[in-house]
């Protein structure tokens, strides 16, 4: 391992020099765990069954660009067999089921993704880019925790609405993104059966295997036949459910602009939307920097920046702008890019190459418009979709950089001087998801968090996520919320 050396500056800290870096050897996580076939059909009535119209499309590992295999390109067709399997499940068996036994499958569920872990984990580093390190330490334990805590409500949801009535509303189509596959499926399919509800799941076309593994555990929990479906394709399928007339309930996370289109074609009232994001992170001269810029980090480098929920603005005091730009650099300077599967990788690939191509327009505007852009020079793999740790400074509100979603590692740096104006700027965004507070006063945290227009607040963190907090957005970032009690009542009818 080197040894660190200080290198002088004009500053009063010395810099860090991180460019030698240390040495790990290579520790990659074994892909034999994961048998992946070499073509998926769609998974209707609780069997495998080949594609209406014989259509195929490939899911690629983007740290690699290899072929994964090959899945079923649903279609309109597609989606009609799984609403009409989804509603005979709903009306002959699963509204029949006592809600202590819907808990019941909801625990085994659970309990094999646990037994499955290091499967899920692999597979989904391998289809969706992200390090090994957060699929194995952060994804799937959350799928499996919201798995036990809704199986935990399926006989009790009395309690979550006193002096109320409630009842299932029937069959739920879902749509989920690309960033967090298994676990968006997990919020959304979870709730929806311990309410008593069917489901037709369609995941994003660039990471659909670890949902197909997923109706391979369900196939396992001997869950009854139709009660999850899970159709896979592209936009087609994921309109044609959206706008399904079979449908009771219809829930979406993904870009604004897909999730207005889907509120105007949904034929049902009952519309969950969790849209997009730009996160503002305020820290305060007053705040634990060094633990601050670690929040940075786990906020917007290590999950790619592949987070509606990312911290993609940094809005710094102005006494301590050069500070936390410094040791920001100097950290970033530390990170490792490359193979997800590797355990030493802190930043993997970017998932697709539509994905990378979006990030690298975004940050030539960025340029173009006057933001001084900052990279680290940290060693890049030649093959793949792979986008070195950066951020801009010198960002202006009206800049595009500070107002569009960039999903990718690349951070926007402001100053603010009064607490009122850090608010105005934080606030200064069509969305309206989240936003991290980094300072020594609870008042002050309390204070800013009652004027922030955000669904989510961390004070002194950042991205940290759990089954029995709700999360959602204001604005443009989303209608409705997911997790903990208040998630239970978009699945059911509430008298």
């Amino acid at each position: 391992m080197a040894n660190l050396q200080e290198k002088p500056t004009s500053s009063s800290r010395p810099k860090l020099n991180f460019g030698s870096k240390w040495d790990y050897a290579p520790a990659p996580e074994s892909t034999a765990v994961v048998d992946i076939a070499p073509e998926y059909g769609q998974f209707i009535a609780g069997e495998f069954v080949p594609p209406s119209s014989g259509q195929t499309f490939e899911t690629i590992n983007p740290a690699t660009e290899e072929v994964l295999s090959r899945v079923a390109r649903g279609c309109q067709a597609d989606v009609d067999k799984a609403v009409t399997a989804a509603r005979a499940a709903y009306e002959g068996t699963w509204s029949k089921i006592s809600a202590p036994d819907r808990g019941k499958y909801l625990y085994r569920i659970a309990r094999l993704i646990q037994d499955r872990s290091r499967e899920f984990a692999v597979l989904e580093s391998m289809d969706g880019g992200k390090p090994i390190k957060e699929s194995r330490d952060v994804d799937i334990p959350l799928v499996a925790q919201h798995f036990f805590y809704h199986a935990g409500w399926a006989d009790k949801l009395e309690y979550a609405f006193p002096n109320q009535t409630v009842s299932s509303l029937g069959v739920a189509g879902q749509i989920i993104p690309w960033n967090f596959p298994l676990l968006m499926a997990a919020w959304k399919i979870a709730p929806a059966l311990a309410c008593g509800n069917t489901v037709v799941l369609k995941p994003a076309e660039t990471t659909p295997l670890t949902a197909l593994l997923l109706a391979k555990v369900i196939q396992e929990a001997d869950l009854p036949p139709g009660v999850v479906n899970v159709v896979t394709g592209d936009g087609e399928a994921g309109a044609a459910l959206a706008s399904h007339p079979g449908l009771d309930k219809v829930a979406f996370t993904g870009s604004t602009e897909v999730g207005k289109a889907i509120r105007r074609s949904a034929k049902t009232r009952n519309v969950t939307l969790e849209l997009g994001g730009k996160a503002a992170n305020i820290i305060f001269e007053d705040a634990p920097i060094d633990q601050a810029v670690e929040g940075i980090i786990n906020g917007i480098y290590f999950n790619q920046g592949h987070v509606c929920c990312a911290g993609s603005r940094l809005l710094v005091q102005e006494s301590v702008h050069d500070e936390v730009v410094q040791k920001l650099s100097d950290r970033i300077a530390t990170l490792r890019v490359g193979d997800p599967l590797d355990k030493n990788t802190d930043i993997g690939a970017i998932n697709s190459r539509e994905q990378y191509d979006r990030i690298c327009s975004l940050v030539e505007a960025g340029k173009a418009e006057g933001a001084e852009f900052h990279q680290s020079d940290v060693p890049v793999p030649g093959k793949g979709f792979f986008f070195a740790p950066a951020y801009f400074t010198g960002v202006a509100q009206s800049h595009r950089i500070a107002q569009e979603e960039i999903f990718g590692p690349v951070l926007s740096i402001m100053t603010f001087r009064t607490p009122d104006e850090a608010v105005a700027k934080a606030n200064n965004t069509k969305y309206g998801l989240s936003a991290g507070i980094w300072t020594d006063k609870g008042s002050r945290i309390f204070k800013m968090l009652s004027k922030m227009n955000a669904g989510v607040v961390w004070a002194n963190t950042f991205n940290k996520f759990d089954p029995s907090s709700p999360f959602g957005g204001y604005k443009e970032s989303g209608w409705g919320r997911e997790g903990g009690a208040q998630g239970l009542g978009a699945y059911l009818e509430v008298k």
